[in-house]
């Protein structure tokens, strides 16, 4: 990979950005995919490029991917402009000259059914939920109860032993119990994400929909958060297949 020269980004200053960046079905960093090919910095202008698993990859996700990385890479303050470039994709041509100059996902694709802000709210949405399950997982083996678990707040989570542990207090803080604070944390970070938790007061975890849980619905709707988590890893274990084998096929050393 290419280089800063003195007035530019780092290569790792870039990659970082970038690790913001996720495949939205997937819901995984591009970079923890290695979706990322090539990184080319010249001064403030970066260029990146991108293969992704299958040519056939919806456009609709291609082009998040392409417009998100331009956003995060462009937050860097030693950027003046990034360039996106799928390649081995059957639209990147279309994604690239349209994501490059600044057009907008319908001036790119006039047929496409849907627009790209209603398809990333559904993945969001499935996103969200699968993260909801492995938060919800982690406190039940922390020992809470699933009527606990509904009412929780924001506001009930403290982070003590370092960044790695949050504390989470019941009974007017008479009672505690510490869990990782690690899946919390991802699944707080979709939620404000998305605007359905922006009060520390505002329920914890939420149906599908973006609705407070019943107690009587706990378990039906955290079975659905296990079908998002088992649909995204499933997706995400083709993914990672179809990845090996373009390695072998172009010659690279895919690691076992």
């Amino acid at each position: 990979m290419t280089g800063p020269t003195s007035d530019g980004p780092t290569r790792e200053a870039v990659r970082d950005r970038l690790d913001r960046v996720t495949d939205p079905e997937l819901d995984r960093s591009i970079v923890e995919l290695e979706y990322i090919d090539v990184i080319e910095i010249d001064a403030g202008t970066v260029t990146v490029h991108l293969t992704l698993p299958t040519a056939w990859c919806s456009p609709a996700f291609a082009w998040m991917m392409a417009v998100d990385s331009r956003t995060e890479v462009e937050k860097l303050p030693a950027v003046e402009r990034a360039r996106i470039y799928h390649h081995e994709h059957m639209h990147e041509i279309e994604i690239n000259r349209g994501v490059n100059a600044g057009r907008s996902f319908p001036e790119a694709f006039p047929d496409a059914e849907d627009t790209v802000d209603a398809v990333r709210a559904e993945l969001d949405r499935k996103a969200r939920t699968a993260r909801q399950y492995d938060a919800v997982e982690a406190l039940l083996e922390g020992g809470l109860e699933s009527e606990t678990i509904v009412s929780l707040r924001p506001t009930d989570l403290e982070r003590t032993d370092g960044d790695d542990r949050l504390s989470i207090y019941l009974a007017d803080r008479a009672v505690g119990v510490s869990v990782p604070a690690e899946p919390i944390d991802r699944y707080l970070e979709k939620a404000r994400e998305t605007g359905l938790v922006d009060d520390e007061t505002d329920p914890l975890f939420l149906t599908p929909e973006g609705e407070p849980i019943d107690p009587a619905e706990f378990e039906l709707v955290h079975r659905r958060g296990r079908l998002a988590q088992v649909n995204m890893s499933s997706q995400g274990g083709i993914c990672d297949g179809l990845r090996e084998s373009r390695e072998r096929r172009l010659g690279g050393v895919a690691n076992d």
